[in-house]
């Protein structure tokens, strides 16, 4: 079949192409403009906003100056709808974290890591962990996936990582995960 026939049968019958989907949002009252969010911003699936407290934990615990693994537990508050603060710890391998997570609820957590590279530099990369068990409940589930996005752009964090058990954070799985950023 030529190019031109081709052409032609598309023509008469076209291919359908998708249609995004419609997200209805309420207007925005604050702008002082009645328009509507569009269906693909980040402030359209946002279930649960972050706690102001937090937002100021996380802002120190970016510019901290101390050389220890550190890690910040973060978890939703269904009745505030609200992402809060969990625990601070401080000086803790990734072992010692797999170990304070629980093992069938989602939890996010920011963890400062000492990581030494293969040519000896050492650096401490920010991690964003959303630890999002299989098993637990689905409601719970969608709060914390529509919680995530709104939660890394507060924290300004871009080496975003999930895990589906605790098991899986390891040092070596941390470790193979950051190689890719250099």
């Amino acid at each position: 079949m030529g190019i031109n026939r081709m052409w032609w049968l598309m023509k008469l019958f076209p291919y359908p192409t998708p249609r995004p989907l419609e997200l209805w949002s309420p207007p925005l009252e604050d702008s002082g403009t009645k328009e509507r969010r569009g269906p693909w911003t980040s402030d359209s699936l946002v279930v649960c906003e972050v706690d102001p407290e937090l937002k100021e934990k996380l802002r120190k615990f970016r510019f901290r100056k101390e050389t220890d693994n550190a890690a910040i537990v973060m978890k939703v508050d269904k009745d505030r709808q609200m992402v809060v603060l969990e625990e601070e710890f401080q000086n803790i391998s990734p072992e010692e974290l797999k170990m304070e997570l629980p093992e069938r609820q989602p939890r996010f957590v920011v963890y400062s890591y000492k990581y030494v590279h293969a040519d000896g530099r050492v650096s401490y990369p920010l991690c964003f962990i959303f630890s999002s068990p299989v098993g637990c409940k689905p409601e719970q589930q969608m709060m914390y996936a529509g919680s995530k996005n709104r939660l890394v752009q507060t924290a300004e964090l871009t080496k975003v990582f999930e895990i589906r058990t605790t098991d899986d954070l390891t040092e070596a799985w941390l470790k193979e995960k950051l190689s890719f950023f250099r």
